[in-house]
Protein backbone atom coordinates (compact mmCIF):
# COMPACT_ATOMS: atom_id res chain seq x y z
CA UNK A 1 0.00 0.00 0.00
CA UNK A 2 1.23 3.53 -1.11
CA UNK A 3 1.04 6.85 0.67
CA UNK A 4 -1.99 7.70 -1.89
CA UNK A 5 -3.79 4.74 -0.99
CA UNK A 6 -3.32 5.18 2.71
CA UNK A 7 -4.39 8.95 2.72
CA UNK A 8 -7.62 7.69 1.01
CA UNK A 9 -8.43 5.00 3.43
CA UNK A 10 -7.78 7.62 6.29
CA UNK A 11 -9.75 10.11 4.68
CA UNK A 12 -12.77 7.58 4.18
CA UNK A 13 -12.37 7.15 7.66
CA UNK A 14 -11.80 3.15 7.16
CA UNK A 15 -11.09 1.37 10.53
CA UNK A 16 -7.77 0.07 10.75
CA UNK A 17 -7.48 -3.66 11.70
CA UNK A 18 -4.72 -4.60 13.98
CA UNK A 19 -2.42 -6.55 11.56
CA UNK A 20 -3.81 -5.43 8.40
CA UNK A 21 -1.70 -4.11 5.64
CA UNK A 22 -3.20 -0.19 6.42
CA UNK A 23 -1.87 -0.85 9.96
CA UNK A 24 1.84 -2.16 8.32
CA UNK A 25 1.54 1.23 6.33
CA UNK A 26 0.49 2.77 10.07
CA UNK A 27 4.00 1.37 11.15
CA UNK A 28 6.15 2.21 7.86
CA UNK A 29 4.74 6.36 7.53
CA UNK A 30 5.56 6.04 11.49
CA UNK A 31 9.05 5.23 10.93
CA UNK A 32 9.85 7.59 8.14
CA UNK A 33 8.29 10.17 10.58
CA UNK A 34 10.60 9.54 13.05
CA UNK A 35 13.95 10.01 10.96
CA UNK A 36 12.85 13.70 9.43
CA UNK A 37 11.62 14.54 13.00
CA UNK A 38 14.93 13.53 14.87
CA UNK A 39 16.58 15.87 12.10
CA UNK A 40 14.32 18.80 13.09
CA UNK A 41 14.56 17.98 17.06
CA UNK A 42 18.56 16.99 17.22
CA UNK A 43 20.38 20.08 16.37
CA UNK A 44 19.89 23.14 15.26
CA UNK A 45 18.10 24.09 11.89
CA UNK A 46 17.39 27.27 10.57
CA UNK A 47 14.26 29.27 9.54
CA UNK A 48 14.21 27.67 6.48
CA UNK A 49 15.81 24.48 6.97
CA UNK A 50 12.71 23.59 9.55
CA UNK A 51 10.47 24.42 6.36
CA UNK A 52 12.41 21.90 4.34
CA UNK A 53 12.23 19.71 7.01
CA UNK A 54 8.17 20.52 7.69
CA UNK A 55 7.80 19.81 3.90
CA UNK A 56 9.66 16.67 3.41
CA UNK A 57 7.54 15.41 6.42
CA UNK A 58 4.45 16.31 5.45
CA UNK A 59 5.12 15.62 1.66
CA UNK A 60 3.63 19.32 0.94
CA UNK A 61 5.44 22.73 -0.02
CA UNK A 62 5.25 24.43 3.28
CA UNK A 63 4.70 28.13 2.78
CA UNK A 64 8.08 30.61 3.47
CA UNK A 65 5.88 32.31 6.67
CA UNK A 66 5.43 28.87 8.58
CA UNK A 67 7.07 28.95 11.96
CA UNK A 68 8.39 25.68 13.92
CA UNK A 69 9.75 25.99 17.36
CA UNK A 70 11.38 22.33 17.99
CA UNK A 71 10.82 19.85 19.46
CA UNK A 72 8.06 18.63 17.27
CA UNK A 73 6.53 15.08 17.11
CA UNK A 74 4.43 13.12 14.99
CA UNK A 75 3.99 9.74 14.30
CA UNK A 76 2.88 10.19 10.42
CA UNK A 77 3.55 13.87 9.45
CA UNK A 78 1.41 13.21 5.65
CA UNK A 79 -1.30 14.01 6.99
CA UNK A 80 -0.87 17.27 7.96
CA UNK A 81 -1.53 20.43 6.06
CA UNK A 82 -1.11 24.09 6.96
CA UNK A 83 -1.54 27.52 6.05
CA UNK A 84 0.29 30.56 5.71
CA UNK A 85 1.58 32.43 8.69
CA UNK A 86 1.15 29.40 11.12
CA UNK A 87 3.17 28.76 14.10
CA UNK A 88 3.30 26.02 16.28
CA UNK A 89 5.49 26.59 19.40
CA UNK A 90 7.73 23.83 20.99
CA UNK A 91 6.84 20.52 22.51
CA UNK A 92 3.58 20.16 20.14
CA UNK A 93 2.85 16.45 19.64
CA UNK A 94 0.65 15.84 16.26
CA UNK A 95 -1.40 12.41 15.90
CA UNK A 96 -2.36 12.98 12.42
CA UNK A 97 -3.04 10.06 10.50
CA UNK A 98 -6.63 10.87 10.67
CA UNK A 99 -5.77 14.29 8.73
CA UNK A 100 -5.12 18.04 10.45
CA UNK A 101 -5.67 21.04 8.70
CA UNK A 102 -4.32 24.14 10.33
CA UNK A 103 -5.59 27.49 8.43
CA UNK A 104 -4.04 30.55 7.76
CA UNK A 105 -2.30 32.40 10.59
CA UNK A 106 -3.07 29.84 13.52
CA UNK A 107 -0.76 30.27 16.74
CA UNK A 108 -0.37 26.19 18.31
CA UNK A 109 1.32 27.03 21.57
CA UNK A 110 3.69 24.85 23.56
CA UNK A 111 3.11 21.40 24.32
CA UNK A 112 -0.30 21.18 22.21
CA UNK A 113 -1.51 17.79 21.49
CA UNK A 114 -3.86 17.38 18.67
CA UNK A 115 -5.13 13.24 18.22
CA UNK A 116 -6.77 12.08 15.60
CA UNK A 117 -7.20 8.90 16.30
CA UNK A 118 -9.65 6.54 18.56
CA UNK A 119 -9.36 2.83 19.90
CA UNK A 120 -12.60 0.54 19.70
CA UNK A 121 -14.25 0.58 22.99
CA UNK A 122 -14.97 -2.94 23.10
CA UNK A 123 -11.74 -4.90 24.40
CA UNK A 124 -12.18 -7.79 21.78
CA UNK A 125 -11.28 -5.46 19.07
CA UNK A 126 -9.18 -2.74 21.07
CA UNK A 127 -6.22 -2.60 18.57
CA UNK A 128 -8.52 -1.67 16.21
CA UNK A 129 -8.62 2.25 15.44
CA UNK A 130 -10.43 4.71 13.82
CA UNK A 131 -9.54 7.87 12.00
CA UNK A 132 -11.37 11.16 12.57
CA UNK A 133 -9.91 14.68 11.07
CA UNK A 134 -9.25 17.69 13.32
CA UNK A 135 -10.03 20.78 11.50
CA UNK A 136 -8.61 24.01 12.89
CA UNK A 137 -9.70 27.22 11.05
CA UNK A 138 -8.17 30.26 10.63
CA UNK A 139 -6.43 32.89 13.07
CA UNK A 140 -6.63 30.53 15.81
CA UNK A 141 -5.13 31.07 18.89
CA UNK A 142 -4.56 27.23 21.05
CA UNK A 143 -2.93 27.84 24.20
CA UNK A 144 -0.22 25.83 25.48
CA UNK A 145 -1.10 22.63 26.80
CA UNK A 146 -4.10 22.20 25.26
CA UNK A 147 -5.45 18.41 23.93
CA UNK A 148 -7.76 18.55 20.84
CA UNK A 149 -9.34 15.15 20.55
CA UNK A 150 -10.33 13.21 17.00
CA UNK A 151 -13.26 14.87 14.51
CA UNK A 152 -13.09 18.11 16.46
CA UNK A 153 -13.47 21.21 14.14
CA UNK A 154 -12.35 24.86 15.65
CA UNK A 155 -14.44 27.65 13.83
CA UNK A 156 -12.31 30.89 12.46
CA UNK A 157 -11.21 33.26 14.98
CA UNK A 158 -11.79 30.76 18.57
CA UNK A 159 -9.08 30.78 21.14
CA UNK A 160 -8.09 27.90 22.91
CA UNK A 161 -7.70 28.63 26.67
CA UNK A 162 -4.40 27.15 28.15
CA UNK A 163 -4.47 23.90 29.56
CA UNK A 164 -7.88 22.53 28.03
CA UNK A 165 -9.19 19.62 26.58
CA UNK A 166 -11.22 20.34 23.70
CA UNK A 167 -13.75 17.12 23.61
CA UNK A 168 -16.73 19.12 21.11
CA UNK A 169 -16.30 21.61 18.02
CA UNK A 170 -15.70 24.92 18.49
CA UNK A 171 -17.54 28.27 17.22
CA UNK A 172 -15.90 30.81 15.46
CA UNK A 173 -15.18 33.31 17.10
CA UNK A 174 -15.67 32.16 20.95
CA UNK A 175 -13.38 31.76 23.68
CA UNK A 176 -13.49 28.32 25.49
CA UNK A 177 -11.39 26.81 28.40
CA UNK A 178 -11.44 24.15 30.44
CA UNK A 179 -11.59 19.95 30.72
CA UNK A 180 -13.89 20.07 28.91
CA UNK A 181 -13.77 23.11 27.84
CA UNK A 182 -16.95 25.18 27.08
CA UNK A 183 -18.02 28.92 26.22
CA UNK A 184 -16.54 30.99 28.17
CA UNK A 185 -17.13 34.35 26.00
CA UNK A 186 -17.63 35.10 22.24
CA UNK A 187 -15.48 37.34 20.46
CA UNK A 188 -16.81 40.69 19.07
CA UNK A 189 -15.11 41.40 15.88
Amino acid sequence: MDTKDFLKAMQEQSTVKAGSELMETFHKLAQDALKITAKINNHYNTPEELRALFSELTGKEIDETFRLFPPFYTDCGKNITVGKNVFINACCRFQDQGGITIGDCTLIGHNTTIATLNHDFSPAYRTNITPKPVVIGKNVWIGSDSTILPGIEIGDGAIIGAGSVVTKNVEPNCIVAGNPAKVIKHIKE
